[in-house]
C-alpha cells in the first residue's frame, strides 16, 4: 500500500511538470511521449524498491531537518551556559520518562544543548555535500564530454591533468588546500558584506561568524577541487562508447555545432551512471567534509559542525562524552546511509537489464 502511495505521489508530480510544461509549449506531451512513459517508468520501478524507499525518507528527512532545523533548534548555538553554570558540561541525556527537565540528547562541551547543536550541523552538512558534489560534478562532467568528444591532444591533456589529480590521495590534497585557503577567503567576505551575509545565512550561521566561515568554504573550495577527476574518468569512458553510434553520425551531417551535440545527443545517454555517482558522493562528501573539521582544518567554534563536535568530545571520551560521540557520529551516519541506500535503488532502477522486467510489470498494472 504504502509503494502504491508513492507511485501515485510520483505519478502526479510528474503530471504536475507536464501540465506545467504544455502551456509553454502546447506539443510538449507529443513531442515527449517517449521521455515521459520513461519516467514514469522509473517511477514505477523506484516504488517498488524497499532499500530506494527506505532511503529516499531517510534523504527526505534530512534535507528537512537541513532547511528548518536552524529555526526550530531550543537554544542557539553561540549560547554557553558552561559560563554561568559549569556543571552543565557534557550532561548525558535526558529521555522521559526516565527523567526531566534536563536536555534530551544532552549537552556538549560548553554546555550546549545537543539537540540544537545536530539541528545547525544538519543544515551545515548538507550545503557542504550539496555544493560539493553541484560544483565537482560539472567541472568533471564538462571536460569529460570534451575529453571523450575531442579525442587527440584535447582528451590526452585533459586526461593526463585528471591524472595529476587523480595521483595525490584526495583527502591530502583537500588538507593542502584548505590549509592556505582560509586567509584569502577572509579577506573576501571582510570586503564584501552582501557575499558575507549569503554564505551566513546559506549555512545557518551568524554573520559575526564571518572568519569561521571563511574555514567553512575552505573545505567547502578544498573539495569541489579534488572531486571533478572521478567525474570526468567515468563520463570520457562512456561517451567514448557513444560518440561512434549513428545518432550523432546524423547530428553531425544535420550541421549541428559541437556543444549541442555532446548536451542534447550524447550527454542524455550517458547521464544515468552518473546520477548514481552523484547520489553515492553525496554521502562521501558528507564524511569527507566531517573528516576535515575532525582534523582541525574547519570552523572553530562556535561553528556547529558536527565532525568538529565529535573532534573536541574526543578529548573527553569514554568518561564524559560517550553520548555526544555516539549521538553525533549516528547523526552522520544516518546522512551518509540515506544517499548510499537512494544511490544503490537508482543503480537498479537505470541498470538496462533490469528495466525490461520492470516494463513488463509496469504494462500489466496500467492494463
Amino acid at each position: 500500500m504504502i509503494r502504491d502511495l508513492i507511485y501515485v505521489l510520483l505519478e502526479k508530480t510528474i503530471d504536475l511538470y507536464i501540465k506545467i510544461r504544455t502551456r509553454f509549449d502546447k506539443e510538449y506531451t507529443i513531442k515527449n511521449s517517449s521521455r515521459i512513459r520513461e519516467w514514469k517508468l522509473i517511477a514505477y520501478a523506484y516504488s517498488r524498491s524497499s532499500i530506494g524507499v527506505l532511503g529516499g525518507l531517510i534523504v527526505f528527512i534530512t534535507v528537512i531537518l537541513a532547511v528548518i532545523g536552524p529555526l526550530v533548534a531550543p537554544q542557539p548555538y553561540w549560547v554557553y551556559p558552561i559560563m554561568e553554570n559549569p556543571e552543565t558540561r557534557y550532561l548525558p541525556p535526558c529521555i522521559p520518562p526516565i527523567c526531566s527537565g534536563g536536555p534530551l540528547l544532552g549537552t556538549d562541551e560548553w554546555g550546549r544543548d545537543l539537540l540544537s547543536i545536530i539541528l545547525y550541523g544538519f543544515r551545515i552538512s548538507f550545503v557542504i555535500s550539496i555544493v560539493i558534489v553541484l560544483l565537482g560534478a560539472p567541472i568533471g562532467i564538462i571536460l569529460g564530454l570534451i575529453s571523450g568528444y575531442k579525442g587527440g591532444s584535447v582528451d590526452e591533456t585533459i586526461m593526463r591533468l585528471t591524472d595529476i589529480f587523480i595521483s595525490f590521495p584526495g583527502l591530502i590534497l583537500a588538507i593542502a588546500f584548505a590549509s592556505v585557503l582560509p586567509q584569502r577567503i577572509r579577506e573576501i567576505l571582510e570586503a564584501n558584506i552582501y557575499l558575507r551575509d549569503f554564505f551566513s545565512y546559506s549555512f545557518g550561521l551568524r554573520p559575526q561568524e564571518y572568519g569561521q566561515l571563511a574555514a567553512l568554504l575552505s573545505v567547502w573550495f578544498a573539495m569541489v577541487i579534488v572531486w571533478w577527476p572521478g567525474y570526468a574518468r567515468v563520463v570520457r569512458g562512456s561517451v567514448l562508447s557513444v560518440r561512434e553510434q549513428p545518432f550523432i553520425e546524423a547530428a553531425k551531417l544535420l550541421g549541428l555545432s559541437t556543444w549541442k551535440i555532446m548536451t542534447r545527443h550524447i550527454l542524455p545517454n550517458i547521464i544515468s551512471p552518473v546520477l548514481v555517482m552523484m547520489t553515492f558522493d553525496l554521502a562521501t562528501a558528507t564524511l569527507a567534509a566531517a573528516a576535515l573539521s575532525f582534523l582541525g582544518l574547519g570552523p572553530q567554534e562556535p561553528v556547529p559542525e558536527l565532525g568538529y563536535v565529535i573532534s573536541k568530545a574526543g578529548n573527553f571520551f569514554p568518561e564524559k562524552s560517550l553520548h555526544v560521540v555516539a549521538i553525533v557520529g549516528s547523526v552522520l551516519l544516518f546522512i551518509a546511509l540515506g544517499w548510499n541506500l537512494l544511490g544503490d535503488s537508482l543503480r537498479d532502477i537505470l541498470d538496462p537489464k533490469t528495466r525490461r522486467s520492470i516494463e513488463y510489470r509496469f504494462e500489466r498494472r496500467r492494463r
